[in-house]
C-alpha cells in the first residue's frame, strides 16, 4: 500500500473513518468542514478505491506540528499501516524542520514506540489549545499528551 497526500475526494472517507472510530470513544470527531480546511494535512492510504487509513500533520508554529487523526480501518489494523503513516509524518516534519511533535491520544503505547514521552497536557504551550477549546471534553482533556522531539534528528521513514 502506497502512502499518498490526501485529495478533495478523499474528505468523505477520511471524515468517515475518523468518525467511526469518534463514535466509539477511542478518538476525538472530527467535522466535515474541518476535514477540508485541513485537506493538506492528511496523508492516506488506499486499497483499490476504498480509503483504509489517515493521519494528518499540523503545524502549529515555527517549532511545533501535531500528528492528529490517525486512523486505520479496523480490517486492516495491526498490519503496520498506523507505522507507516506516522513515520511518514514524522518525516515530513523533520523535512520541513519542525523542532517537535506532539499528540494527544488514547493509545500512548503506540506513539511511544516511535520515541514519543508522555507529559502532562496542562504542559503543552498555549498555542495548542485553539483547537481545545471548541472540544466538548475543553478543559477536561481526558486524552494523553506526548512529545517527540526533533531537533538534530535526521529523517526516518521513506520520503514520499
Amino acid at each position: 500500500m502506497k502512502i499518498e497526500k490526501a485529495r478533495i475526494g478523499d474528505v468523505p472517507g477520511i471524515h468517515k473513518l475518523i468518525n467511526f472510530f469518534a463514535e466509539r470513544g477511542e478518538m476525538l470527531p472530527r467535522p466535515l468542514s474541518e476535514v477540508y480546511e485541513n485537506i493538506r494535512d492528511f496523508f492516506v492510504i488506499r486499497e483499490g478505491t476504498d480509503l483504509v487509513a489517515c493521519a494528518a500533520l499540523h503545524i502549529l508554529w515555527s517549532d511545533l506540528a501535531e500528528i492528529k487523526s490517525l486512523a486505520v480501518d479496523k480490517a486492516r489494523q495491526e498490519q503496520g499501516i498506523g507505522r507507516s503513516l506516522i513515520e511518514a509524518c514524522v518525516h515530513e516534519a523533520k523535512e520541513l524542520g519542525v523542532a517537535s511533535l506532539f499528540c494527544l491520544t488514547y493509545r500512548p503505547t503506540f506513539f511511544e514506540q516511535f520515541g514519543f514521552q508522555q507529559v502532562e497536557v496542562m504542559k503543552l504551550p498555549r498555542k495548542v489549545w485553539g483547537e481545545c477549546q471548541r472540544c466538548a471534553k475543553f478543559p477536561n482533556c481526558d486524552e494523553i499528551a506526548l512529545v517527540l522531539p526533533l531537533v538534530n534528528q535526521p529523517p526516518v521513514g521513506k520520503a514520499l
